[in-house]
């Protein structure tokens, strides 16, 4: 049921998304999911079924499963094994192990062919009511009111399509309308190198150990990638004073893939093009009622495999907070912790992916040697490490205990995700108890917090979960989730902090933590406050 619209002024659509690549549709079928109307315009005619993103980590598998897509990830995506920086004659300057067993539920990175990815989310979409897409739809205005915003679009025949919104989001990609419109400056680290891309397909299967490799050689940096199944690429850097076209060419491709092992007797070399990378971000990413996300809102080089990631992260910071606003659970404040704590991640993402690329572009002889010898010394008698856990939030719609000034651990962390039993059905927690707000907690929910915090929960729409240990029979209590943690990851989780209960935003950012039933009611409390404070005076929530 869509959700009750108090406002009186009538809008066409509740938001209008601008960029139907995988971060607008992914957006779309967030809101749609959550009962909101939304139009996509995009100015391409036909899909772009040209792949540019080949992997995704596993906090971004998770965050797509949430818009319904789960159960068919497997099928278009690969896991990687691994990813190594290498010298030219083949040392490790880096090393890192991907499992199928990562931290969050999915396997640590996922390789896949992009267009895959996107006709799955479209399939999605297609089942959702209340999205309509409007190919061949050009934005060529916008604006922003006090109670509605008009975009306006050209569409291929020439007819003009104006329509009346409440948030408008630019999904529109480096080269983005919305961006330029709002006259948003961005700030360019200036980190910016040419490349020349190789997707092929093997004619047989064969093993890459590990998947993901850049070799550092200063004779010519190179990258190998997974790219989905049956999918491998291979990238070139542009060396300096040589020529864009003559890189650009079939034949140079196939001449710089042959020490490989990679010839027209092996494989099909579907494309190659070149492309220059970037390292910028916008500087604003709302102004008034627009907003802004994915590579419109910013850019990074290729080599922490973090662009899309972060665009998908975008989005789905954005909608539960644009869900909150539109029903008056929250005010338009709100909004504006999506662009402090996705801007500040985002930047920490390209300032890593520009550190490695530094790391990578070097075609000095005396500088690339002087750094495998440095580095080499260091990682001296090291193992593969494994990757990073997903970068917490340090700002934003957090928990702060009352009186400091710092936020504690673990707030701001993705909480991880392991199986769980329920009703005599196991599972990854997420599709077990489902998404939304969660308070995951030992104690008797019923008697740590009132009736009036739990109402508050409720209408939220929180999934209250308590966790018990093997073999412990459920209270039967209707509004209460009473899950086994069968893989032993969120008792212990809650123990490292000392810790009774986690409250975590829709986004699986932890919101904050509390030990007993005062420091419970207090985060209940501070969440309520953070959310409501501002809410518009007579303002009617939706039932159910």
């Amino acid at each position: 049921m869509r959700p009750q619209n108090v406002h009186s002024n009538p809008t066409d659509t509740d938001v209008v998304i601008v960029g139907n690549g995988p971060i607008g549709a992914t957006l779309s079928a967030l809101l749609a999911q959550r009962g909101w109307r939304v139009t996509v315009l995009e100015r391409r005619a036909r899909p772009y079924r040209l792949p540019r993103a080949t992997s995704f980590d596993g906090e971004t598998a998770r965050l797509l499963a949430a818009t319904g897509i789960g159960p068919d990830l497997d099928r278009i995506t690969e896991p990687a094994n691994g990813y190594q920086l290498r010298t030219a004659a083949g040392a490790a300057l880096l090393d890192i192990a991907f499992t199928t067993d990562g931290p969050y539920g999915w396997p640590d990175a996922n390789t896949m062919h992009q267009p895959a990815l996107e006709e799955l989310i479209a399939a999605r979409v297609a089942s959702l009511p209340g999205i309509t897409v409007l190919r061949g739809h050009e934005v060529v205005g916008i604006a922003d009111g006090e109670q509605r915003v008009e975009v306006t679009a050209t569409t291929d025949d020439g007819a003009t399509c104006v329509l009346a919104t409440r948030w408008v989001v630019g999904c529109d990609g480096a080269n983005s309308f919305v961006r330029d419109h709002l006259d948003v400056s961005v700030t360019d680290l200036g980190f910016s190198y040419e490349w020349l891309l190789c997707d092929i397909e093997p004619h047989q299967p064969r093993e890459f150990i590990p998947t993901n490799v850049q070799i550092c050689d200063p004779a010519r940096p190179t990258t190998l990638v997974g790219s989905g199944p049956g999918r491998r690429r291979w990238e070139f850097m542009r060396l300096p004073g040589e020529n864009t076209a003559e890189l650009n060419r079939d034949e140079t491709a196939w001449r710089l893939l042959e020490p490989f092992g990679v010839t027209p007797d092996t494989a099909t070399l579907l494309r190659s093009t070149t492309y220059m990378f970037q390292a910028r971000w916008a500087d604003r990413w709302r102004v008034g009622h627009v907003l802004l996300a994915g590579d419109a809102a910013h850019l990074m080089p290729p080599f922490a495999g973090q662009g899309m990631c972060s665009g998908v992260r975008d989005v789905v910071n954005l909608a539960w907070k644009l869900d909150l606003v539109l029903r008056d659970r929250a005010n338009e404040s709100l909004v504006d912790s999506y662009a402090e704590e996705r801007r500040a991640q985002a930047k920490a993402a390209i300032l890593a992916s520009v550190q490695l690329g530094r790391v990578v572009c070097v075609t000095d002889p005396a500088a690339a040697a002087e750094r495998d010898t440095t580095v080499l010394a260091n990682r001296r008698g090291r193992q593969a490490a494994r990757p990073e856990p997903a970068k917490p939030l340090t700002g934003g719609l957090l928990h702060r205990r009352p009186g400091a000034e710092a936020i504690e651990p673990p707030a701001g962390a993705v909480v991880p995700q392991g199986r769980v039993s329920w009703q005599g059905r196991s599972g990854l927690f997420d599709e077990v108890v489902g998404h939304g707000f969660v308070l995951l907690t030992t104690d008797d929910p019923h008697a740590a917090l009132d009736e009036d915090r739990l109402s508050f929960l409720a209408d939220l729409e929180t999934r209250v979960v308590r966790l018990l240990p093997p073999g412990h029979a459920p209270d039967g209590a209707a509004d209460v989730i009473d899950v086994v943690d069968v893989d032993d990851v969120y008792l212990p989780y809650l123990a490292r902090f000392a810790a009774t209960s986690l409250l975590v935003r829709p986004d699986y950012h932890v919101f904050g933590a509390a030990s007993g039933t005062g420091d419970a009611e207090a985060l209940i409390d501070d969440l309520r406050h953070q959310l409501l404070a501002a809410v518009p005076t007579g303002a009617t929530h939706r039932a159910g």
